[in-house]
């Protein structure tokens, strides 16, 4: 036996799907076995694996005991020459055994190596070459300043990042994700410590090889994708803290428990799990921080406009200044809180001004009780009025601008080509575009040689060739590129991933039966989801009666300061602008008939209602046209999504005179 392939799996059913599908297009001659220990998988990996691989070895644990325990079972009954450990979110070349063969016989003082890995970004992963945890090392990891100069020998010992990765050299140590053994050398030193529950195992089995007298390699002739932390997606743990606990056990173990160095790690624990913390609670705190800004410069404005304008009254008594700037605003935050307007999820603007309403009558019944600071009913009045638009105004802002909170954007985000011209493909990109709610605007195919450029498959356009991809990503603004898997290797597949390194484009792969697609994000299921099932936001009550009142309030506001001008303008002009039949168009808004924003025709598609046809939509603001337009405004629309579809219809008028 050349080979044993041990992978452990834990609810990762699509990329362990894949992966297998790659191992048997890369083993050819190559007598090898595969032993999967399932990790209690939930997903029904162990199920596909019995239906669709019957040749795999299946090792079924009743609970998750953790990568090294789960390999060591795999390690002990392999028969093969070479031990692999292979992680179940990743994808191998065809030539990768027996590149890695070739480089054991070349590099007889090996005994641990890997290839080169890289993400479905195509940039290189940095852990798969990298330095043990000494002091120095650790205090540069933790501080940052590895990150901050990658180049330098001196800081970057972590990630060895100033090494070039076109080149092969021996490293301390290598990532768990793809480690190949001589078998002589794990019957010397054993198997993974099973102290370890997650991470640092690795270390650890690098640690052991070159104490026992061999090397460990970073082998670059050869290349896997790996969609890295797939498995601590679908757990609970917190990777983190498992993560840098894993850290502590290997110092404590080969640093003769080291002081600096475990205070190092301790920090670093504390510091993590403290972005954690705060990054889940974002909104809160972007939401409070900005309330206690907007909400004092609005009572301090409120003051002064008053003095300007009461013969009576002046300004704030000294003594009540630190009151009158804490009190207030600390009462809309108590009430903010327990009214939600601050959540971990969005930024609330209904909830907001309830908030405002609520806090205007307790603070000014609060003033009959504490005459002493009871200073103006007038100062309170245009403070409170003017908060329902400063705290509501600044978070429609933001909404708008960086799209937070329940804000959903535009379509633009994912412009995919799909590479491949055959069958296999054309069923690809029609799935896509029957399913308008996964967001993949397929902007055309690319053929693996020149000559069909230009050509149309199943009604795609073939807009380029596969060797000048990087090309087509630029102009046509490309940021998913989709591989289907009947035509191009996995080798070919790696060479394109890695020269789009710097183009910022997520890599995604369709499985075998065209059933699902895998990327960094998500896997994305294309099959089993009927349109009718859906539920489209544009059908709830709630959404409903937001886009109604929006319609009749912003029907109002047009038919009092724009109508008038434009009617006139329409009885001298022949040509109307789409600006003035925009403007004209609202009398039908008001009367129920239409809305300022739907699709460009009413109606209902699959028995889904998808709106009243609108002034304008998606179908008026986007350059390329596609039939799923109507059908994502439906499924995704709320007031956010409406507002930006008006800004961008404006722009376009805008740009037309």
């Amino acid at each position: 036996m050349d080979l044993s392939i041990i992978i452990v799996n834990y609810n990762v059913k699509e990329f362990l799907q894949n992966l297998l599908d790659s191992i048997y297009r890369a083993s050819g001659d190559i007598s090898a076995e595969i032993i999967i220990v399932d990790n209690a998988s939930d997903d029904g990996s162990v199920e596909m694996v019995k239906e669709k691989y019957p040749g795999v070895i299946l090792i079924e644990n009743q609970e998750n005991t953790g990568f090294a325990k789960a390999n060591n079972l795999g390690l002990k009954i392999a028969k093969g020459k070479y031990l692999l450990l292979l992680n179940p979110d990743t994808l191998v070349s065809e030539d990768t055994f027996t590149k890695m063969f070739s480089f054991f016989d070349k590099y007889p003082d090996a005994g641990l190596a890997t290839c080169k890995m890289i993400g479905s970004d195509g940039n290189l992963q940095l852990a798969c070459r990298r330095s043990f945890p000494d002091l120095w090392t650790s205090f540069t990891k933790v501080t940052g300043l590895s990150t901050l100069f990658p180049k330098s020998r001196l800081f970057a010992r972590y990630n060895l990042t100033y090494l070039d990765e076109n080149k092969t050299y021996e490293v301390d140590a290598i990532s768990g994700a793809f480690m190949m053994m001589k078998r002589e050398v794990y019957e010397k030193i054993g198997g993974l410590d099973e102290e370890f529950f997650m991470y640092g195992e690795d270390l650890d089995w690098c640690f052991r090889v070159q104490k026992a007298g061999w090397k460990v390699y970073y082998y670059h002739e050869t290349q896997i994708i790996h969609y890295k932390g797939e498995s601590t997606k679908r757990s609970s743990l917190n990777e983190t803290r498992v993560f840098y606990e894993a850290m502590h056990i290997f110092v404590k173990k080969y640093f003769s428990y080291s002081l600096p160095i475990i205070s190092l790690i301790r920090l670093a624990i504390f510091l993590r799990e403290m972005v954690a913390f705060l990054g889940k609670r974002k909104f809160i705190l972007i939401s409070a921080g900005f309330d206690l800004i907007f909400f004092n410069l609005t009572l301090y404005l409120a003051a002064v406009i008053h003095s300007n304008t009461s013969p009576t009254w002046r300004w704030f008594p000294d003594y009540g200044i630190p009151a009158v700037f804490t009190v207030p605003v600390a009462i809309h935050m108590i009430i903010s809180m327990l009214t939600g307007a601050y959540t971990k999820e969005k930024i609330s603007v209904l909830r907001t001004l309830g908030a405002v309403i609520v806090g205007f009558f307790t603070v000014s019944s609060l003033t009959f009780f504490f005459k002493d600071y009871a200073f103006s009913r007038g100062v309170l009045l245009i403070s409170y009025f003017m908060l329902l638009f400063v705290l509501s105004g600044w978070r429609i802002i933001i909404k708008i601008v960086f799209r937070l909170g329940d804000y959903t954007g535009g379509l633009k985000a994912r412009r995919t080509v799909i590479i491949g011209t055959d069958e296999h493909t054309a069923v690809m990109a029609k799935k896509l575009a029957a399913k308008p709610e996964l967001k993949f605007n397929v902007i055309g195919l690319i053929s693996l040689t020149r000559k069909d450029v230009g050509s149309e498959v199943a009604g795609f356009t073939v807009v380029g060739a596969i060797d000048n991809l990087v090309k087509v990503i630029r102009e046509k603004r490309i940021n998913t590129v989709i591989f289907t898997s009947g035509e191009i290797s996995y080798n070919k597949m790696m060479t394109v991933v890695s020269s789009c390194q710097n183009e910022n484009v997520e890599f995604q792969i369709a499985g075998n039966r065209l059933d699902y697609l895998i990327g960094k994000s998500a896997v994305s299921s294309l099959d089993n989801i009927p349109l009718f099932e859906v539920n489209y936001n544009i059908s709830t009550l709630q959404n409903r009666v937001i886009k109604s009142l929006f319609d009749f309030v912003l029907g109002l506001v047009i038919l009092a300061l724009l109508y008038p001008f434009s009617f006139v303008f329409s009885i001298f002009s022949r040509n109307k602008s789409d600006f003035v039949k925009f403007v004209l168009g609202v009398p039908k808004v008001l009367s129920g008939k239409m809305s300022f924003v739907g699709p460009a025709k009413a109606g209902h598609n699959d028995r889904l209602y998808l709106g009243k046809q609108g002034l304008t939509g998606y179908w008026y603001t986007e350059t390329e046209q596609e039939e799923g337009f109507d059908i994502y405004y439906a499924r995704n629309q709320n007031i956010w999504l409406d507002i930006e579809i008006l800004g961008k219809t404006f722009n376009k008028f805008i740009s037309k005179k």
